[in-house]
């Protein structure tokens, strides 16, 4: 009898399932993607446009915006300014920051949605008991999405090259925004594998995001810490000085900082084991306070993720407070940008008007934090937690209107967080900003808040995968939505879609009592639609 030939694996017996682990990380990531890319490019691309008339067209020219560089809380707040008689300058100034942060935020907790998030729900069980290594899918899921921030980038740029700005600048900003992606794609990846779950995970990824931007910050308002920004993305970002000296070495950095953290997040993923993290779980005796019953159940689960929201809205306002007295000083000694600012429809030529601008922001983050926490009963649901619950004696409804209730209180309590955190920083600079004006201008973007919890809820009843998405249309989208309709000059009934529309601006004016109770009322009809969803549909396990 002949031997029997030793069997060799074709060549495809590999490459198969590593691709289908390719267009798997594809399909989960492509709809963001295709947002991110669309609202980056778009937005680039309006500020580039409207610039003429806007700055150029301006009383004084743009000649006068080089006061903007001695003030330091504009430094502070924005980042240098630089190149500010330049479309492509103004551009990267108004919209740098806010473009790196959106593409870091989505490109961190994509990566640990699509690896932490999915091996929790035991999707990745067979996958990596099969012929895929750990390794392959977490550099193969990593890879797509470097390729996603690279096609940002690239977006960013196109969107600056068509509207005229010079090419060197261009590629440079987009190049800027791709890296800061890569980056942030590369700590989430890091931090999936370290934390054996996604809260956790996400929590990191977000705190690393936070601390480079802050270090950003103190780096560009006070000068002899401006070593900093050597030591933060966002910093590094500034460093290069798009449409002025185009530097290149501070990308390099940057670069090599991104493929490090990648590097390390691929090779970490061979450590440990299937559903756990390299960080030891801690063997923590029981700890059953707040557990006899479900409000206390929800409020405990609710009360560490609340603490980190608050640290970071309360550092931001703080640092609002302790700037309100120079911002509004600045504007007093070059009334051009008041008046530029009355146009827009604000008035920050004093402190409770400029107060009120940055109180509408406030709605933003309440409308994550809302949305998050309804997607971790969403998240609950589908890895089973909730089956032992729902088997007793409790209804779905009492579930949702306990875990809604409990994102509620949350949000006020960020609200007077924020508020606190106003007044705080204006009594130390001594301006003149009460506590009472400070808490009513928070209070003032409650109603958009009531809304991103009603629409994340509605999610919840009748589309659980998109409760993050949906949750944060009112807030997020309604704020790109003012922004936009106030760059092309849209017509009156467009930008009164957003409800930033319709907030009066508090402490400088009385609020807008009949806007705030409509808005009210749309939130609780669509909670209520939200709940007939909620109670019709199964119980998801997938």
């Amino acid at each position: 009898m002949a031997p029997t030939a030793p069997l060799v694996a074709a060549p495809a017996a590999t490459t198969g399932p590593r691709r289908a682990v390719t267009r798997l990380a594809v399909r989960q990531v492509r709809r963001g993607a295709t947002i991110v890319t669309v609202v980056a490019g778009a937005m680039s691309a309006v500020v580039v446009a409207t610039y003429e008339g806007v700055i150029a067209g301006a009383p004084g020219g743009a000649a006068s915006l080089t006061a903007l560089a001695a003030n330091p809380a504009i430094r502070t707040l924005f980042g240098a300014p630089v190149a500010l008689d330049d479309a492509g300058g103004f551009t990267v100034w108004r919209l740098g920051t806010v473009l790196t942060v959106l593409v870091g935020t989505w490109a961190a907790l994509t990566a640990v949605r699509v690896l932490r998030g999915e091996e929790d729900t035991g999707r990745w069980d067979l996958l990596l008991a099969g012929r895929v290594p750990a390794t392959a899918a977490v550099s193969r899921h990593l890879a797509v999405l470097v390729t996603a921030v690279l096609v940002v980038g690239a977006a960013v740029t196109a969107a600056l090259l068509a509207a005229g700005t010079d090419p060197t600048g261009a590629v440079v900003h987009g190049g800027s925004i791709a890296l800061v992606g890569a980056f942030f794609v590369g700590v989430g990846g890091l931090t999936a594998q370290l934390w054996p779950s996604r809260g956790p995970a996400a929590g990191a990824a977000v705190a690393v995001l936070v601390a480079g931007l802050l270090a950003r910050m103190v780096a560009d308002g006070v000068e002899t810490l401006g070593w900093l920004g050597w030591l933060s993305p966002f910093g590094l970002v500034a460093m290069a000085r798009p449409y002025d000296t185009d530097r290149v070495l501070p990308l390099a950095v940057l670069a090599a900082a991104a493929l490090v953290v990648l590097v390390v997040a691929v090779g970490t993923a061979g450590r440990r084991d299937v559903r756990g993290g390299v960080r030891p779980t801690r063997v923590r005796r029981s700890r059953t306070a707040l557990l006899r019953s479900l409000p206390g159940s929800a409020v405990r689960a609710t009360l560490r993720p609340l603490a980190g929201w608050a640290v970071g809205i309360g550092a931001f306002f703080l640092l609002i407070g302790l700037i309100a007295e120079s911002m509004t000083r600045f504007l007093l000694d070059n009334p051009q940008f008041a008046d530029l600012a009355r146009q827009a429809g604000f008035e920050l030529d004093a402190v409770q008007g400029y107060a009120a601008t940055l109180f509408a922001l406030l709605a933003v983050p309440l409308g994550g934090f809302t949305a998050t926490r309804i997607a971790a009963l969403a998240h609950a649901e589908t890895t089973r937690r909730l089956d032992l619950l729902l088997g007793a004696p409790i209804t779905r409804l009492r579930l949702l209107a306990v875990e809604a209730g409990t994102a509620a209180g949350g949000a006020l309590a960020l609200t007077a967080t924020a508020g606190v955190a106003v007044w705080a920083g204006t009594s130390l600079t001594g301006a003149p900003l009460g506590l009472g004006a400070a808490s009513a201008g928070a209070a003032n973007t409650l109603p958009i808040t009531a809304l991103g919890l009603a629409f994340a809820l509605l999610a919840l009843g009748w589309a659980p995968r998109a409760v993050v998405a949906v949750g944060m249309v009112p807030a997020a989208g309604g704020f790109l939505l003012t922004v936009l309709a106030d760059s092309v000059d849209a017509p009156a009934w467009v930008a009164a879609l957003s409800p930033f529309t319709h907030l009066a601006p508090v402490p400088a004016a009385p609020p807008d009592v009949p806007a705030a109770v409509a808005m009210s009322v749309v939130a609780v009809g669509v909670a209520v639609l939200a709940a007939l969803g909620y109670q019709r549909r199964d119980i998801r396990g997938d």
